[in-house]
């Protein structure tokens, strides 16, 4: 990579970083190390917060897209939103969650490693083979399960 570009993603990292921060560990509970930003705040207003929360994870993900980050390192960052806004959205245990799941502070990591370090380099197939995987064996587990319910129904209603 020729040193004007690493010049324009530094920049980008730092401004990626900010928002980042603000999202996941600007404030300190006093007296602990115990760090939060605004994404578990946000997430007290029912769907707005989600929604909200990300939007801003989509959009660092598509600047990071535009400055010639990795497929590998975005499929990545994708998984960490997505785990973060699914469980998220789960009454309770999201708002609980918006204090552990730090999607965006987990993707700066991310991007330090593969800028920083040279990691994560490539295009991601086998992460998104081991998801396909994954997505199928739930796919069926729900199926079966679901066959297994509907049979014991009707054969209790008999």
């Amino acid at each position: 990579m020729d040193r004007s570009k690493q010049v324009v993603l530094s920049g980008q990292l730092k401004w990626v970083e900010r928002i980042a921060s603000v999202m996941d560990d600007k404030f300190k509970v006093p007296g602990t190390n115990f760090r939060f930003g605004l994404d578990p705040i946000l997430n007290l207003i029912p769907f707005a917060g989600d929604v909200s929360g990300f939007i801003v994870s989509a959009a660092l993900l598509y600047v990071m897209a535009k400055n010639g980050v990795s497929r590998k390192v975005l499929i990545l960052m994708a998984i960490n939103i997505s785990i973060d806004t699914i469980v998220g959205a789960i009454p309770l245990l999201g708002q609980i969650s918006d204090f552990y799941i730090k999607a965006n502070t987990r993707n700066i990591k991310l991007l330090k490693e593969h800028y920083q370090e040279g990691r994560h380099a490539g295009n991601g197939n086998g992460i998104i083979a081991i998801l396909l995987i994954i997505l199928f064996t739930v796919m069926a587990a729900v199926v079966y399960l679901g066959y297994v319910l509907l049979r014991w129904l009707f054969t209790q209603g008999s």
